[in-house]
């Protein structure tokens, strides 16, 4: 259906009348000492063609209001895709999450390799949510703000080195970055995915102070555990089980995730890194419909330009006769 977005623009259509009254041109024989008298210049003008170009310069300006008042064409309303709501991914990219003890497709990857591909596929399924990324180790780094664009939420996970942070695990600097990107938002979900392997050894905010501050904000915390509980490692005598997820500080990670209200999940290896992936997936649903909007397709440019082309024709003669006549 046809609008007009700035209909007010109408009040503008008695003013080449109005300056026309205002600003009358003089007579022609004030105007111009003829020594002829009986000549009258202003009849050739008037009553010769002016009548059609007159006709055409109004059109032109009723096609210049026409599209100064900008109308659109409104479509069907339509649901909006957006949900409103903000997620913050936080991984953990210290050095030991370089050790090969996660199954993914039948055979052994790194913790990181099962991140990256079960995180992209979870990113790939948030369709609607804002997302963020923080990385850290050593130190925590906002690489990617909160943006409906999860293509470059991928690309930047997909670009990411273990090692690339520092090799150590600064857990309360993530959480304090990504509240941080949160807390100033208007009231909406507020949700941070933290995964780690190990216990925070860095940093300068404790991760008990940082959840503290994240339930003052209203941000939950899930939170995520992943390494494999046994693993054969080669010695002098052959090899031995170890368990590879010793320093894991499962108590911590189940604090901060009951503090928040959010929840803790362990992911001994790719599976259940994913059934854990889902479980948030579920527990932050989208919206089955949010606000709907309506589509509005611009129309200026077709009055604007029989605009245009009305005014060409009807200043066109004149300019060819001035040229002649020179």
């Amino acid at each position: 259906m046809p609008e007009f977005a700035w209909p007010w623009v109408v009040v503008f259509l008695p003013l080449p009348w109005l300056l026309r009254r205002l600003l009358r041109a003089a007579p022609p024989g004030e105007a111009l000492h003829l020594p002829h008298p009986g000549i009258h210049l202003a009849t050739v003008e008037r009553y010769g063609s002016g009548g059609w170009r007159r006709w055409l310069l109004m059109l032109a300006w009723l096609c210049l209001l026409l599209a100064a008042a900008r109308p659109q064409w409104v479509g069907p309303p339509q649901a909006q895709q957006r949900s409103g709501r903000a997620m913050m991914l936080a991984l953990d990219l210290s050095g030991s999450m370089r050790t090969d003890d996660m199954q993914l497709g039948g055979r052994s990857v790194s913790r990181f390799g099962a991140v990256e591909a079960i995180a992209g596929d979870f990113i790939s399924r948030r369709s609607g949510d804002e997302l963020g990324l923080i990385l850290f180790g050593s130190r925590a780094f906002l690489v990617t703000p909160l943006t409906y664009d999860l293509e470059a939420v991928r690309a930047q996970l997909k670009g990411a080195a273990v090692g690339l942070a520092g090799t150590e695990t600064a857990i309360g600097d993530a959480i304090a970055v990504a509240v941080k990107r949160l807390a100033g938002l208007p009231e909406q979900a507020r949700v941070v995915v933290l995964l780690t392997d190990g216990v925070n050894n860095a940093g300068s905010i404790a991760p008990a102070d940082a959840a503290r501050a994240a339930q003052a904000a209203g941000v939950r915390i899930y939170t995520i555990g992943i390494g494999a509980t046994e693993m054969s490692v080669a010695d002098l005598f052959g090899t031995r089980t170890i368990n590879p997820s010793a320093d894991l500080d499962e108590g911590m990670l189940r604090a901060i995730a009951t503090q928040t209200g959010g929840r803790y999940f362990r992911a001994t290896d790719a599976d259940q890194l994913a059934n854990a992936y889902r479980a948030i997936n579920a527990l932050e649903p989208m919206p089955q419909q949010g606000p709907s909007l309506r589509p509005r397709h611009e129309l200026f440019r077709w009055p604007f330009a029989l605009a245009v082309l009305a005014w060409l024709v009807a200043v066109a003669p004149r300019a060819r006769r001035r040229e002649w006549a020179r």
